[in-house]
């Protein structure tokens, strides 16, 4: 059986860190906590489940604190959480079973996140995020906002799901202003996270803004496919509320990879008013990506 270190980055989260750790405490082989500023009572609950509870000054960069929780990881494979997730009871069964059988070999795991719910409870919103990472393999956490470890090797899908549920709205200033600073300090953003600061940019309701970058990223065209999909969108979604609507219709189509989706949302509509008017159209479609 493979070990795991459970390496998280935390900051006042004594609502929830407690219901996430109980969750995989009896998971893992060890639990890193690395805290970055936290003023209540998060390293007293931290401090029931690990004695390995390390301060990282915030400085406005996740994939630093995160990479820093990992360096302090002693077993073969680090899995990471945040502090308003859980696993639930199938789930833990799932990963320990997976934990059992799985090959050393393998560099990374992927599995489901769910991220969307209804008033039910149920899952609406889930994707594949790295969830183990093979350790002392120089995978490590790149970009301040929306960080990720690109994988290398061979990638395993598990069956094991990590749920988010939060309990409080974050800051929704917070990623603007750290992809703002990085501007104002000169640094250029890579592809990833251009798209994401065009994101934040749309958010915020900048939509001239939010247009440049999202067409500066994809004539770049060094993007990944669901991000260049995704753009080409967000694009459309610009230019409507401008009050271009020809030319959001236009953006639904401007790439071959998104053409599919966008004619068959436009055929959709047409489909059940043939008459309507191209604004009204784009509208519809939209809605429908």
């Amino acid at each position: 059986m493979v070990s795991v270190s459970l390496c998280m980055i935390v900051k006042n989260e004594e609502d929830v860190l407690e219901r996430c750790l109980e969750s995989a405490v009896d998971l893992v082989d060890e639990i890193i906590v690395v805290d970055t500023g936290s003023t209540d009572r998060t390293k007293e609950i931290a401090g029931r489940f690990t004695d390995q509870i390390y301060d990282f000054p915030w400085c406005d960069d996740f994939a630093a604190a995160r990479n820093k929780s990992f360096s302090h990881a002693s077993m073969d494979y680090c899995m990471w959480l945040d502090a308003d997730d859980v696993l639930l009871e199938e789930d833990q069964t799932s990963f320990l079973a997976l934990k059992e059988r799985l090959d050393p070999a393998v560099s990374v795991v992927m599995a489901p996140y769910h991220t969307g719910f209804d008033e039910n409870g149920r899952v609406t919103f889930s994707y594949y995020r790295e969830r183990l990472i093979k350790n002392r393999t120089g995978m490590s956490w790149v970009g301040a906002v929306h960080e990720v470890v690109t994988p290398v090797g061979t990638v395993l899908y598990g069956d094991f799901a990590v749920t988010h549920h939060k309990t409080r709205p974050s800051d929704p200033d917070r990623n603007l202003r750290i992809y703002q600073a990085q501007l104002d300090a000169g640094k250029e953003l890579e592809p990833r996270q251009q798209f994401y600061y065009g994101r934040e940019l749309y958010y915020h309701r900048r939509w001239e803004d939010a247009l440049a970058v999202f067409r500066s990223f994809l004539a770049d065209g060094r993007g990944w496919v669901e991000n260049n999909i995704d753009a080409c969108c967000h694009c459309a979604y610009c230019l409507y509320e401008l009050g271009q609507a020809d030319e959001a219709l236009a953006a639904l189509v401007m790439l071959g990879f998104a053409r599919a989706a966008a004619d068959k949302a436009v055929t959709a509509v047409l489909k059940e008013e043939p008459a309507l008017s191209v604004e009204e159209t784009v509208r519809r479609a939209l809605k429908r990506l």
